[in-house]
């Protein structure tokens, strides 16, 4: 639990994972993308990996704090795959299920606030060394109580691409799943049965980009996790992607980030 007076005031957080919040005291505001949320008790709160956002904070402030991440590209995509409410309400039952993973895992408690003193490489591999170190079943408990706290959005959530031509559902999982594989337009038409045109007319006329334009933003989003928690060359990670040219995935990285992927890994490695 994480207690605070008018000392909760981070800017322009951003990083690979998902995060949960549960207010116990108090009232903050969560600034995102598309407004202002203010932070109350007994309420729980959702931001997706890779939202660029805000803490403010100016009086007493109690709340615990949760931050998930899939760790390898698969054709499910769960946080993907569906849009999350930012806010729902919770209550004793979900209070206590903090607490119960608070107990099953002392050794996560965060020694301060600052989103920098955790959101970085060297205590990502800590906490996911000690993770695999538990008892298999405090790892089955622990990720049962994650669900249930999902659960509760997932009750107002909507699928992300419920609307989209199952066709291209399918072919964006399969994108999701290749990430770290060679992945060409005309494998991914002849998937679904499409000639190469018709299947870029209808991925964009569903998704609002091309194939070509969601298979960079996920290689992207890829190459920022193994940049923040992995010590892999950035060479080696554009080759790890499928990208020949590293000054291209250089250009791409920054289009996207606003950094090179060198930058990118100092600033979140502080």
């Amino acid at each position: 639990m994480a207690r605070h007076h008018a000392d909760w005031n981070w800017q322009d957080v951003n990083s690979p994972f998902a995060r949960i919040f549960y207010v116990v005291e108090g009232g903050a505001d969560l600034v995102l993308p598309d407004g202002v949320h203010p932070l109350r008790p007994g309420h729980m709160y959702f931001i997706p990996p890779f939202t660029t956002h805000s803490y403010r904070c100016d009086a007493h402030f109690v709340h615990y704090y949760l931050h998930i991440y899939e760790d390898a590209p698969d054709s499910s995509g769960f946080l993907e795959e569906w849009h999350f409410p930012t806010e729902v309400e919770g209550g004793t039952l979900e209070q206590l299920l903090f607490e119960r993973l608070c107990h099953l895992n002392p050794h996560m408690v965060l020694p301060q606030s600052d989103p920098t003193s955790y959101d970085n490489g060297p205590t990502l591999v800590r906490n996911i060394t000690r993770n695999r170190q538990r008892t298999f079943c405090n790892r089955v408990e622990s990720r049962g109580i994650i669900f249930q706290l999902f659960s509760r959005f997932l009750a107002s959530a909507t699928h992300g691409h419920g609307h989209i031509d199952e066709r291209i559902q399918r072919s964006m999982a399969e994108i999701r799943s290749r990430l770290c594989k060679p992945i060409t337009l005309d494998q991914l038409a002849e998937a679904v049965s499409l000639s190469k045109d018709h299947y870029i007319r209808l991925f964009k006329r569903e998704v609002g980009c091309t194939p070509q334009q969601y298979i960079n933003r996920k290689k992207i989003e890829q190459a920022q996790l193994i940049l923040f928690t992995e010590d892999v060359p950035v060479k080696n990670v554009a080759y790890m992607l499928g990208f020949e040219d590293h000054s291209y995935f250089n250009r791409l990285f920054r289009q996207r980030t606003g950094y090179t992927p060198k930058q990118y890994r100092e600033v979140m490695r502080g």
